[in-house]
């Protein structure tokens, strides 16, 4: 089901349909993932640690993704510091361009003169990290990547049954909120989705803004039992499997 042709006008074909699209992104952050953990499967068998130029053999199909999904603006691999043997923190990023160019992200990572060398504080990088779990960021202006408002989906990457970074996605704000804010407008009542800590990803509530925080229910909580609920006359409705809920207000 296409986000943006979807004629959803109930609270579950909403939730459905935001899963279908944004199930899209984590298909290639599920394909990264398997490729990043499969190519650090092979260094650890030669006996070695893995280096930059070992990531290089990512860059066929990060971009393919690119190509192939509309809604994704750059994907790669964020090593764990510590992880590879020539650097203390990589990004093996890329991005389309406004001209549909894919371009890599080169960024400055020297922990002495760039304030992005410590990415790990990040949600999309924490969360995965922490919880075992893929999680949606944001969302946040993307000084990092684009200088976008932006949306991070992302799951953990393992090598010998440690964590070893996450494979990830963005996706521009604006794309997203073109694809759901219609159908969140065709809801009995007003509508907006949050992540799992409550922050409001796309929204049209006016008084829940997208970037905002949604204080009182327990998102995470909601989307571990994977089922309905209610708090305090709001409807809380997971998006299966993907980690945001859709919040209905009264009217």
């Amino acid at each position: 089901m296409s986000l943006a042709t979807a004629a959803a006008g109930t609270a579950p074909e909403v939730a459905a349909a935001v899963r279908s699209a944004l199930e899209s992104v984590f298909d290639a952050v599920a394909a990264t993932r398997t490729d990043t953990a499969d190519l650090l499967a092979k260094v650890a068998a030669e006996g070695r640690r893995p280096a930059t130029v070992d990531l290089a053999a990512l860059r066929p199909g990060l971009h393919l993704r690119l190509a192939r999904n509309e809604l994704v603006s750059g994907v790669g691999f964020v090593a764990a510091p510590g992880l590879l043997t020539d650097v203390p923190a990589w990004l093996e990023w890329w991005q389309s361009g406004s001209d549909g160019d894919v371009r890599p992200l080169l960024l400055d990572l020297d922990p002495e003169q760039s304030a992005y060398a410590d990415y790990t504080h990040w949600d999309w990088f924490a969360l995965p990290r922490d919880t075992g779990e893929r999680a949606v960021a944001g969302p946040y202006v993307d000084y990092l990547c684009s200088d976008e408002y932006s949306l991070t989906l992302s799951a953990p990457v393992q090598m010998e049954g440690r964590f070893a970074g996450v494979a990830a996605a963005d996706v521009y704000l604006r794309h997203f909120e073109a694809a759901v804010l219609p159908m969140l407008r065709r809801l009995p009542g007003p509508a907006h989705l949050v992540n799992a800590r409550g922050r409001v990803t796309a929204s049209a509530d006016p008084a829940h803004l997208a970037g905002s925080l949604t204080k009182g229910p327990d998102f995470a909580a909601v989307l571990r039992r994977a089922r309905p609920g209610r708090f305090r006359g709001l409807r809380l409705v997971p998006c299966r499997d993907i980690p945001l809920v859709l919040v209905i207000s009264p009217r």
